[in-house]
């Protein structure tokens, strides 16, 4: 196996996610550095900074070059980043000294570096907001047709309350609309303009610095910081945070999932599974699990990223060089589980007879709470706790159902009407709200 399966012919299809992977491949690091220098050389040119003839051929020049990154590769293990062998490589291709001489002004491998990668992190999170859309839709139809569907709560893994499937989408589903909600945020803090020279002082473009940065940050359409952020890694912080909050969301669905499709119990389909190599009867929960295995890697990964942000003095090679080995394995973990999510979702199928299972078993003891409160309305609390305990022990003793116990104690009262009435609580109009709220154009969670 590959160190990173997604980089593996045969574990690809399981783990990649092709359209994120594609911004941190070699290339697209590359052709982002040329694009980042090719601005700089522009608008330099156009503040007179440097020479106009120079600034408009290097950014034309940025446009055709091709770079072979294999062809970086010696310098770059001795340099320990790749834009010296690039500039150098930019340079001979160009076969323009006179003009090549400007390339790269005043900037600092970290400028270039950290502008490409905000490009890139600006398109992922483009691309992955019209997959939480797409997941969100999938599961506000799910939550809106199933909102009375009924089904048994758990905690602890015991049977708890009654609750409806459309209830427990809708909890699946409100991280993910925070999670919207804050994307322009995000992108805001990490699609950023880094340009502040060798120590972060823009020294070399002298009074013209800050003028410079304005301009190449318009250019790419990344903000202006109004000043250096080399050792601030806080955009890198929020980033792994989101990413560890998506992670966490999506482990928790998947968890569900296989729960709630194990053997005996079975209250949804998945709309396929995956097969034993020896037991022809089983269909494993592939997707689920995948999505469990991706969420413990992506948490961790972004502990990483976390630590990252100990920068030692104006710029630390060791920090930086941690942020280049999680990153791109966080980023592509959380791209899989955001496709694979949407994919589940729109195959997910309750089992109303498997659900129906769950609520009756025979006692009705999924309704002691239901009752306690309905008997808190002729005695004090505490009172009607105790009479329901005595009562539910009765019923695991003589098989005869809570209700009916109830009933011949208290008479006078449809319990198995009232606790009919009242048993889900506000789980349906809990499913109803989130739909509303998941839907495209909702105004924000709050």
């Amino acid at each position: 196996m590959p160190a990173s399966p997604a980089d593996s012919a045969l574990y690809a299809r399981l783990f990649n996610d092709e359209d994120t992977a594609r911004l941190f491949t070699d290339s697209a690091e590359i052709r982002a550095m040329l694009l980042v220098e090719g601005a700089l050389a522009r608008v330099q040119g156009d503040l007179g900074l440097i020479p106009a003839g120079a600034a408009a051929f290097l950014h034309r020049a940025a446009a055709e070059v091709q770079i072979d990154p294999a062809a970086l590769a010696v310098e770059t293990a001795a340099n320990g980043v790749p834009v010296p062998a690039l500039v150098a490589a930019f340079r001979k291709a160009c076969g323009a000294p006179d003009h090549a001489q400007f390339l790269h002004w005043g900037a600092t491998s970290q400028d270039i570096m950290d502008s490409a990668l905000a490009l890139r992190l600006r398109r992922m999170l483009d691309l992955w907001a019209l997959r939480l859309d797409g997941l969100l839709a999938a599961l506000a139809t799910l939550a809106e047709t199933h909102a009375d569907l009924p089904m048994a709560a758990r905690t602890y893994g015991q049977i708890a309350t009654p609750t409806t499937f459309g209830a427990v989408v809708a909890g699946w589903g409100w991280p993910l609309i925070g999670l919207r909600d804050d994307l322009p945020r995000l992108r805001d803090r990490v699609a950023v303009l880094s340009l502040s020279g060798a120590a972060g002082t823009l020294s070399a473009m002298g009074a013209q610095g800050p003028a410079v940065r304005a301009a190449l940050a318009q250019a790419l359409d990344l903000r202006d910081p109004g000043h250096s952020w080399h050792s601030d890694r806080t955009g890198m912080a929020d980033l792994a945070g989101f990413l560890a909050r998506l992670a966490g969301t999506l482990g928790k669905l998947g968890e569900d999932l296989i729960m709630a499709s194990q053997s005996g119990l079975a209250e949804m389909g998945l709309g396929g599974g995956g097969a034993s190599s020896t037991m022809p009867q089983k269909q494993n929960p592939v997707g689920p699990s995948v999505l469990v295995a991706l969420a413990r890697q992506a948490m961790a990964l972004a502990g990483v990223m976390q630590g990252a942000q100990i920068h030692r003095q104006q710029r630390d090679g060791a920090a930086w060089f941690t942020e280049w080995l999680a990153l791109p394995q966080l980023c592509i973990a959380c791209g899989r589980m955001l496709g694979l999510a949407q994919d589940m979702a729109g195959r997910l199928t309750p089992d109303p007879a498997a659900m129906a299972r769950g609520l009756d078993d025979g006692l009705g003891l999924i309704h002691a709470e239901t009752l306690t409160f309905a008997l808190a309305r002729q005695m004090p609390r505490p009172q009607a706790q105790d009479i329901v305990k005595r009562l539910c022990a009765t019923a695991q003793d003589t098989g005869q159902p809570l209700v009916a116990l109830v009933a011949q104690d208290y008479p006078g009262t449809d319990w198995a009407g009232d606790l009919a009435r009242h048993g889900a609580g506000q789980a349906p109009a809990e499913a109803r709200a989130f739909a509303a709220r998941a839907r495209p154009n909702a105004p924000p969670h709050t």
